[in-house]
């Protein structure tokens, strides 16, 4: 029954993937094929399951992080994998341990003997050592299929989804690719299909989790079920929720309170983390993040599973508090544990002490928003990172969207891993109300005053650097020196007037450094994805029997097209409505434009519905406030 491919249900007869009985199926609807990567897809016409090509960045990095997982996985076993396109050369592969503090160690297939061949895993053949993955939530299977095709060293693959329908659709696409040997059709809820899998010889090496809006319903099953050192790939596209438009929402599906702020997709990859280990911690487990990825309209996270009591226990060590002032927007850090050496090489875990900030904002004295817990260690492993994008470089005609991940893991190389959160530099002039300096002034002056600097891949004006809030404004203050503010214009309250009454204890210095360029840059990569099509960004959510995607987006748009602005009047229609209303100052005998007044200079009647001031006459400024009862309109001032 999985092997044998099936002609799709219309979706017409579909309600929430199954059949309503006793209806007569309609005519097969059309189908629609597109090609990516090594894959070739069937679409139905029918908005029963969307394929968003604006996705293909994260199905690429998938397939190429997958890709070096697999050769550290299996280059520890002797097991060498051939990608397409790379060179027929042995490659080094980094030994990723539990450990977190030892190093990684370079093995050169150190389980073959001398004089015998190495053994070999290719795409498309199943390699008895390989990786087990599982995919969730597949819907056509396009992803699975990829993986199957460009991806070596892969034991098995299960696409799954709760739809009949969608699971159909994977069944004809798996027979169309060729791959029905590699890749096994399933139906089941991800969640019970991921705890029937929770024992160790049950695990899947790799979990790939891709749900429309939020994963948290996923979380818990999916820690239990990847293998130990496994990798869990997880998206996350309700971004609003996780960029602090909605911190309760976001408290009830991950654990922690997002803020508004300009580092708001940081905190949101770091908000990610925190759920991933909270829900580790309470089978003994944790997690080490590998790459993570904020693009365009969500958020990537690949992190490896691991168990370990004594490990677990420095989770809270790695969990902080954001303190952030509402006025001038200077964040601060409390971790919620603290680790400490103890004697004989142990290590002594305790509470945390703080807060770090008074009640008020030492800058602008503003109050503090607080925000959390979320991940304060680093979010990338540098190594790891290293190796796919020495990898992506060296085979460039791989993917399709090779450029822009060379430009993105470019820039996640070049950031400070110890530095959580950023400023952004629109931040800090819009705070003072200054002109914004370039990005080389601000980077030099930080540079100068002996302090790191780096940009962050999550946004493009972003300033990372591990130098306190009081020297930034302090750079600010002697940028403010440059291109004065007109101080009478700010009140004395506001956060600009009063970080600019304090004078600069640090002089600094915007000479441009050659080292304030990073390297990225001066290369010219695509760093930051430009609008890839029109009306892009997250599709409308798959349903049985609506119209196709792009007629109900179209539909949608055209409903709420300007729902909140009023529409404009036309000239002729407001001078008409406004001759309604009497002149007040023709009535005092003060209105002294005649018929070129825009209000009516007849005499009042009983039936007017208010007195008008003349306020598009600016010759004859209004001095007298309206009399006792009269009814404001439209002229009135």
């Amino acid at each position: 029954m999985e092997g044998k491919p099936q002609r799709p249900t219309d979706p017409v007869s579909m309600e929430n993937g199954t059949v309503l009985c006793g209806e007569k199926r309609p005519p097969e609807a059309k189908e629609t094929t597109v090609t990516e990567g090594a894959a070739r897809i069937a679409f139905p016409s029918a908005n029963e399951v969307f394929y968003n090509p604006v996705q293909e960045f994260n199905r690429d990095l998938t397939c190429a992080v997958i890709t070096e997982f697999a050769r550290i996985q299996l280059g520890a076993k002797g097991i060498q994998i051939k990608v397409p396109g790379e060179k027929d050369v042995q490659k080094v592969v980094v030994d990723l341990s539990e450990q977190e503090d030892d190093k990684a160690e370079l093995k050169e297939g150190a389980n073959v003997a001398p004089g015998d061949q190495p053994q070999t895993a290719a795409v498309g053949e199943i390699c008895e050592e390989g990786l087990r993955v599982l995919e969730g939530l597949a819907a056509s299977g396009l992803r699975s299929i990829r993986f199957a095709r460009e991806v070596p060293g892969l034991q098995s693959v299960v696409a799954n989804d709760a739809s009949a329908r969608a699971v159909d659709l994977i069944r004809h696409n798996v027979q169309l690719n060729k791959v029905a040997h590699l890749v096994r059709p399933s139906q089941a809820d991800a969640r019970m299909l991921m705890y029937q899998h929770q024992r160790v010889s049950e695990r899947f090496d790799v979990i790939d989790l891709d749900p429309y809006g939020s994963p948290a319903p996923f979380l818990d099953a999916a820690v239990q079920a990847v293998s130990e050192g496994g990798l869990l790939c997880v998206t996350c596209t309700d971004m609003a929720v996780l960029a602090g438009n909605s911190g309760e929402t976001c408290y009830s599906k991950y654990g922690a309170m997002a803020l508004k702020s300009r580092a708001c997709h940081e905190m949101a990859l770091r908000i990610v983390l925190h759920s991933l280990d909270l829900r580790a911690n309470c089978y003994q487990r944790f997690v080490m993040p590998l790459l993570s990825i904020s693009a365009d309209f969500y958020v990537r996270v690949f992190v490896r599973v691991f168990t370990g009591q004594a490990k677990v226990k420095a989770s809270a060590s790695k969990q902080a508090l954001v303190f952030q002032c509402v006025g001038c927007g200077t964040f601060h850090l409390q971790q919620l544990g603290k680790a400490s050496g103890a004697s004989g090489g142990r290590v002594k875990f305790s509470a945390a002490c703080g807060p770090p900030v008074a009640p008020e904002c030492e800058h602008c004295g503003q109050r503090h928003q607080l925000g959390g817990p979320l991940w304060a260690e680093p979010i990338h492993d540098l190594d790891f990172v290293g190796h796919v994008l020495e990898a992506v470089s060296a085979n460039p005609s791989r993917f399709h969207t090779s450029e822009r991940i060379r430009g993105v893991l470019s820039v996640v190389t070049e950031e400070l891993p110890d530095v959580p959160l950023y400023y952004t530099l629109d931040q800090l002039s819009s705070t003072i109300h200054c002109s914004t300096p370039s990005l080389l002034q601000l980077r030099s002056a930080l540079l100068h005053a002996g302090f790191r600097v780096s940009l962050s891949h999550a946004c493009k004006n972003a300033v990372k650097t591990d130098a306190p809030a009081s020297v930034l404004w302090d750079i600010m203050r002697c940028w403010e020196k440059e291109c004065p503010v007109k101080r009478e214009r700010l009140s004395e309250t506001s956060p600009a007037f009063r970080i600019l009454s304090v004078e600069p204890r640090l002089q600094a210095n915007f000479t441009i450094r050659d080292d304030a360029n990073p390297s990225s840059r001066q290369r010219g990569l695509k760093r930051f994805q430009a609008n890839p099509e029109a009306n892009w960004g997250p599709r409308p959510r798959a349903r049985p029997g609506s119209k196709t995607v792009g007629e109900a987006m179209e539909h949608r748009r055209r409903l709420l097209q300007n729902k909140r602005k009023e529409p404009a009047e036309d000239p002729a229609q407001r001078a008409a409505r406004l001759k309604t209303f009497p002149c007040k100052r023709f009535k005092e005998g003060t209105c002294q434009l005649g018929d070129q007044c825009c209000y009516s200079h007849r005499s009042p009647t009983p039936t007017a519905s208010a007195e008008a001031t003349c306020t598009d006459c600016p010759q004859t400024p209004n001095q007298n406030p309206p009399g006792p009862g009269a009814t404001a309109g439209p002229g009135v001032d």
